[in-house]
């Protein structure tokens, strides 16, 4: 029998580029937020019942399961690093990812092309091709010493449900298009520009954004380019889905937040994600020297550190006394006797508004999920685990609040959207750490494929 395991220390990995920190404010207040959101707004019992292990093979364990965790293990040995996981926009292993999901897609019988941002889809028209289309999918790109599940599990388990429809014979019975996209940058670490392939999709990336530049002095144009792809003004905004030929989209995502391993139970209904600043901030320093400082008086390069950690953490407790009245940058210094630190703080642009983009910021409105597919996902989620346990779910199915950011912030602008949150053990993300138990792996699918079998 699987078994529910608590954990009581949280462990937060980060990286740091020593050039251009970015910080996203509040994120550890959001995490106490969803909790408190969690036990007020529902009634949840403490922890979730242990699984049947006499599991019939009409719940496609094989599939759903086995397939889905081999394939997150193999997606996850594509990588850029020597020794560690590495997938930014348009890099060699981002284009190996892309390939390989795009034969997954085959698998599952869907017909599949590549866009002119690199996005990779696969889409089945079911009984009427004129229907507004369902759209699912998450993200292929990862950040620089990633998880295996973050992104892709959003990907590879529905891929899975739709399989097992195929399979079935069953595939063709849907009432409307479903298409799978993933999307070939949601993280942003090349270009330091989140949600660029889901935000082309919706129609709100600006023109602008092709002339993006990474360390290598290379745009994001020029990296198309590289792939065989030709990105052009006129073909980007081509890119953009009717809204009136879309129905909805749906993610399944990694929680990132330990709100399920506190209640015990594999999945939780998305209420919102929450809104997100991010500031690019930029230190520039100096460490005192003979003439200047007495050598008695001087610090330690860590003394330097140490002042830089304090004065982000009240960039992020008080964004608004580094920013003018009118929402741009402006600089200051914090003058100590080891060093001198002057710091830069980027203007706030959003994609709907920007008409110029610049690299490092990112600023998103917060997003309320459709009660519609809210409502949807909840009922498949108990229609899926009473099919693992084989009994009753007694337990209310938690409904909780994203802090994290994702594609479906970028695709609301498009269309209503709807999430599905998996269980990560100790809501460890963005981290070799990140790691989901393959029983919930199991019941994110189950609960995906009762989800789909409501468009038949």
């Amino acid at each position: 029998m699987a078994t529910v395991t608590r954990v009581t220390k949280i462990i937060h990995h980060s990286a740091i580029d020593p050039s251009s920190i970015f910080t996203s404010c509040f994120r550890n207040s959001l995490v106490f937020v969803c909790y408190l959101v969690l036990v007020l707004s529902s009634n949840i019992s403490p922890s979730f019942g242990l699984f049947d292990e006499n599991r019939g093979s009409d719940l496609y364990p094989e599939i759903l399961r086995d397939e889905v965790v081999a394939r997150l293990h193999q997606l996850g040995g594509v990588s850029d690093g020597d020794g560690y996981l590495e997938r930014t926009f348009m890099s060699p292993a981002a284009v190996r990812a892309g390939n390989l999901i795009r034969e997954w897609m085959e698998d599952a019988g869907l017909r599949t092309w590549v866009d002119s941002l690199g996005n990779v889809h696969g889409r089945v028209e079911g009984r009427n091709a004129s229907a507004e289309a369902l759209l699912m999918g998450s993200h292929l790109d990862t950040v620089v010493d990633a998880g295996k599940f973050d992104g892709s599990l959003g990907i590879i388990s529905v891929l899975a449900a739709l399989k097992v429809l195929n399979i079935n014979g069953k595939l063709g019975e849907l009432s409307r298009p479903v298409e799978v996209i993933a999307f070939s940058d949601e993280e942003g670490v090349r270009f330091q520009s989140t949600f660029l392939g889901s935000a082309a999709v919706a129609g709100i990336l600006p023109v602008s954004a092709l002339k993006i530049t990474d360390k290598s002095d290379l745009t994001i144009q020029d990296a198309l380019k590289k792939n065989s792809i030709e990105i052009t003004e006129e073909n980007l905004l081509h890119l953009k889905y009717d809204p009136k030929s879309v129905w909805g989209y749906v993610e399944i995502h990694i929680e990132q937040g330990p709100v399920l391993e506190w209640v015990g139970f594999p999945l939780a209904v998305v209420k919102g994600i929450a809104g997100q600043t991010r500031l690019k901030v930029t230190m520039r320093g100096s460490q005192g020297h003979a003439g200047t400082v007495p050598m008695s008086m001087r610090h330690d390069p860590m003394a330097a550190a140490a002042e830089a950690i304090v004065l982000l953490e009240s960039l992020c407790k008080h964004p608004q006394d580094f920013l003018s009245f009118d929402g741009h940058c402006k600089s200051f210094s914090m003058e100590s006797l080891s060093t001198s630190l002057v710091c830069t703080v980027g203007e706030i642009s959003t994609w709907p508004s920007a008409s110029n983009v610049i690299p490092g910021q990112h600023d998103a409105d917060a997003v309320i999920c459709d009660s519609e597919l809210s409502s949807k996902l909840k009922s498949a989620t108990y229609i899926g685990l009473k099919r693992m346990t084989g009994a009753a779910i007694q337990d209310e199915i938690p409904v909780v609040m994203s802090g994290a950011g994702h594609d479906a912030m970028a695709l609301s602008h498009l269309t209503k959207v709807g999430m599905l949150f998996v269980r990560c053990r100790g809501g460890i993300s963005h981290s070799p750490e990140e790691h989901v138990l393959d029983d919930d792996v199991w019941a994110s699918g189950l609960a995906i494929l009762a989800f789909i079998e409501t468009q038949m």
